[in-house]
């Protein structure tokens, strides 16, 4: 079955996986506990997801195509004032509001094989790639810092008492001489 067309039972599996993923972590991310969440059997699932990499997918490409929506509206709220700044907090918030699927999305490789990752994965970085003028190698510098600053505070791997506020701040304003000027 197609992603691009799923049908409302495959539209119900995606989201009580994404339900189980997010209230309970990874681990809850079994087809056995997704046809119990719905009330089927497991083998019945199969015939709306290939497996549990499609089920993933469709969960990263939902979460990529929500992440590309919450960094477009803050662009649009900031009026571009300070656009660096709106995008990187723009994708730290939606990060820790969805640590799971964050997590999902950016643990493993992308199935760029599947359609609707590879059309969401574009959609997601495209206010990045727009702010800074469509400099892929600039908007990925930025993508990885604010994404390894991400990924430390979700893991809680900085040393106590850091100040990770003023190493956003800092980071930021090192990376700001890499946009081009307006």
């Amino acid at each position: 079955m197609s992603a691009a067309a799923p049908s409302g039972r495959r539209a119900q599996i995606v989201s009580a996986a994404r339900r189980l993923l997010e209230d309970d972590g990874p681990e809850a991310l079994s087809m056995r506990n997704v046809a119990a969440e719905i009330g089927i059997r497991a083998p019945s699932l199969y015939e709306h997801v290939a497996d549990k990499r499609a089920l993933e997918s469709a969960i990263i490409a939902a979460g990529l195509h929500e992440q590309g929506v919450a960094l477009r509206a803050a662009l649009e709220a900031d009026g571009r004032a300070d656009p660096l700044t709106a995008i990187t907090q723009a994708w730290r918030r939606w990060a820790h509001e969805h640590p799971h699927v964050y997590g999902l999305i950016y643990a493993r490789d992308l199935d760029r094989s599947d359609d609707a990752v590879a059309t969401e994965e574009l959609f997601a970085g495209a206010p990045l790639r727009e702010m800074c003028g469509g400099d892929l190698v600039t908007a990925r510098v930025i993508w990885a810092f604010a994404h390894g600053m991400v990924n430390l505070e979700l893991t809680d791997r900085f040393p106590p008492q850091t100040d990770v506020e003023a190493l956003w701040v800092r980071g930021l304003d090192a990376l700001r001489a890499l946009l081009p000027k307006t």
